[in-house]
């Protein structure tokens, strides 16, 4: 018999980006994982995209933070606030937690101590369960992959804060690798060149804007550019300088063959079969990453394997979150199905 619960959230908890899953209704949030605090009385000022316009620009006593660091919790009371905010948000009411079942994406990788104390403090703050799920998976599911067949597949998540390689075949994680560098580290390696080079210090806000427009993983012919302001590190005063493209793919580059490198370090550990599924398969690149203009094309090119976008890689792992809720909560259903995708998220609603 299964318990029956008065709501059901599946959480994709990124260090950037936090993605709620309501069974019935599907994405109902999409917010950066940022929270801005008032220090003199604890307060929550603002979550989300409200306390993201906040950075470089509030005083010094509001706090202004992350509260994942490499996509594990750095701070439960900063992150739980958060939650509680996004919820109020989309119900009204702050309460969620309350009979509430959550499926909340874990790094791949973390030792079960740590996943249990995750779990924990969810069902310490009045959720009736919660379960952790590894992002590969979650976003393999979410992406339409099936995994019930002892086919392998190569999953890359790029996340904010770490970026993660597994091979999964029948359910589960044979091999991983995750590295500590991901979309927000990309953000800082601008700001530092753009300081190192020009003697100019610019914000996360810029930095991100640069990755967004003119950031690229392959050396193009066409030439784009950007102009940007920030402050001259030697006169103290307002400037503004021009870059282009070809400056932040050099910026890029370095991250890039971290990432590759992951690819073969996890290639190395799973057996021969796997690794030849992998060639015939190919690698699913999820992850607000996967969004890096010509970063298929890259991979392709120096893994020698082909590389499938995800159709919605931002959120492909709140939805495979979404079908576990589904899946789970079914006696008839296995854990995956020969459905199509928008089969399986119905099963899920």
């Amino acid at each position: 018999m299964f318990k029956q619960f008065d709501k059901l959230f599946g959480i994709d908890l990124g260090t950037s980006n936090t993605v709620i899953f309501e069974k019935g209704k599907g994405i109902v949030l999409n917010e950066p994982s940022v929270v801005a605090f008032d220090q003199h009385t604890g307060e929550l000022l603002a979550a989300g995209s409200e306390a993201q316009a906040m950075i470089g620009r509030a005083p010094a006593h509001v706090d202004i933070t992350y509260p994942l660091i490499h996509g594990v919790i750095a701070n439960f009371d900063k992150t739980s606030s958060m939650l509680n905010h996004f919820i109020k948000k989309i119900q009204g009411r702050p309460s969620f937690l309350r009979s509430s079942q959550i499926y909340i994406t874990v790094p791949c990788g973390i030792t079960n101590v740590q996943k249990r104390a995750i779990e924990e403090t969810i069902v310490h703050r009045g959720a009736k369960k919660a379960i952790a799920i590894e992002e590969p998976i979650a976003a393999a599911l979410g992406a339409g992959l099936m995994l019930d067949e002892p086919i392998g597949h190569l999953v890359l998540d790029i996340g904010g804060g770490t970026c993660q390689v597994a091979v999964l075949s029948l359910g589960g994680i044979v091999a991983s690798h995750t590295i500590n560098r991901g979309g927000l580290s990309i953000d800082r390696d601008i700001m530092d060149y753009v300081k190192r080079q020009y003697n100019m210090e610019i914000g996360e806000r810029t930095a991100e804007l640069i990755k967004i427009q003119i950031g690229t993983a392959i050396r193009s012919t066409e030439e784009r550019s950007i102009e940007i302001r920030g402050r001259d590190l030697v006169l103290g005063l307002p400037r503004s300088i021009r870059l282009v493209s070809s400056e932040i793919f050099t910026v890029v580059n370095e991250f890039l063959d971290a990432l590759i490198e992951a690819i073969r370090a996890t290639l190395e550990l799973c057996p021969p079969e796997l690794a030849g599924d992998v060639m015939e398969q190919g690698i699913l690149l999820c992850g607000g990453g996967a969004l890096l203009e010509g970063i298929d094309e890259r991979i392709r090119a120096d893994t020698g394997v082909a590389v499938h976008i995800a159709e919605h890689p931002l959120e492909c792992t709140a939805l495979g979150t979404g079908l576990m809720l589904g899946v789970y909560r079914s006696k008839s259903k296995p854990l995956m199905q020969e459905n199509s995708r928008e089969e399986q998220i119905a099963v899920s609603q």
